[in-house]
């Protein structure tokens, strides 16, 4: 049916089914089936978008079909490229996101700074869609994720470093979500090198490290050429030579054009990779300045236990605490 709404080539059909890994189950389907096999089946006919609005824990895809300048976006001065106005969100009794506004321009690479439970990844999931906010507007490109036009061919994210099946390997994770953001394939290998997996590319992400596992989703955000990416701590599990990569692969983009807002609580990073900062402090946005304005006379370390009374976090404690959670 699928295949015929999109005139698809029917023989296309068992290739798709063979790559999400359906092809036993393809002749039957009843509401019993998990959420995981649910997804696969919504990967298989190009619904990614709503597999990320059920929740389903795939990193969000994003991208331009022009393979470099960013979603070919190079050049065009847009005013804001991400807004947030007034957004509140309320889990409960607990107030995670109060009357939050700020605005990110094109070609910027943002730091989103709070300590743990300030509000940094309830705000981005409210940005990607994944979240309703009780209150407010999050806007890219002028619309909310789910109103533009073609959201996965815009926007890319990592929220997580454990959402990948365990069985698949690097090189099929890239197969099937290439299959569903319609990137050219080729790509595949490219974004493999550029995250150093090349020669993981055949392991099964179950055996992964954290680290690694960290590169395999920063990957697959940028397997189409987004031009707006969204990262949630990507420097978690990284050693410190993949903290210098990450630095530069973010300037990188930034400079062939990609806005880039990336949430931290790891001060000493953040600060020799972005151009300015937003900071949040129980769900409010207490700074949003230039880096250079906002460490004049002092260190961002400095400004940030200033503005929230807050102790910064330590490498050490941000990795124990990661860990704690896994």
């Amino acid at each position: 049916m699928q295949a015929l709404a999109g005139q698809a080539d029917p023989s296309r059909i068992d290739e798709v089914l063979e790559l999400v890994e359906l092809t036993s189950a393809a002749s039957y389907w009843h509401p019993g089936h998990s959420t995981s096999a649910l997804a696969y089946v919504l990967l298989a006919v190009g619904g990614l978008s709503l597999i990320a609005r059920r929740r389903y824990p795939v990193a969000v895809l994003a991208a331009g079909r022009a393979r470099s300048g960013c979603g070919g976006r190079r050049g065009v001065n847009l005013m804001s490229v991400i807004e947030v106005h007034g957004l509140t969100k309320r889990f409960g009794p607990v107030l995670a996101v109060d009357q939050l506004s700020f605005e990110v321009g094109q070609a910027e690479v943002v730091g989103f700074l709070g300590a743990n439970g300030a509000g940094k990844t309830t705000t981005l999931r409210m940005l990607l869609g994944l979240v309703r906010p009780d209150q407010g507007r999050a806007l890219i490109n002028g619309r909310a994720y789910q109103d533009l036009p073609e959201p996965l061919h815009q926007v890319g994210a990592v929220l997580e470093a454990s959402s990948f099946h365990p069985g698949r390997t690097a090189r099929d994770h890239l197969r099937v979500q290439a299959l569903a953001g319609q990137a050219d394939p080729s790509r595949i290998d490219e974004v493999l090198e550029l995250v150093e997996l090349t020669s993981a590319a055949g392991r099964r992400v179950g055996g992964f490290s954290l680290g690694m596992r960290q590169r395999l989703g920063l990957a697959t955000a940028l397997l189409t050429d987004p031009e707006v990416l969204i990262f949630d701590e990507p420097a978690n599990g990284l050693d410190p030579e993949g903290v210098r990569w990450l630095r530069d692969m973010i300037r990188g983009l930034a400079a062939e054009g990609c806005t880039v807002l990336v949430s931290s609580h790891i001060l000493a990073e953040v600060a020799q990779t972005v151009d300015s900062v937003l900071i949040l402090d129980r769900g409010r946005l207490v700074a949003q300045s230039s880096l250079a304005d906002l460490t004049a006379g002092g260190d961002l370390e400095d400004a940030f236990l200033r503005l929230t009374g807050r102790p910064p976090v330590t490498s050490h404690e941000a990795a124990t605490t990661q860990e704690a959670t896994r």
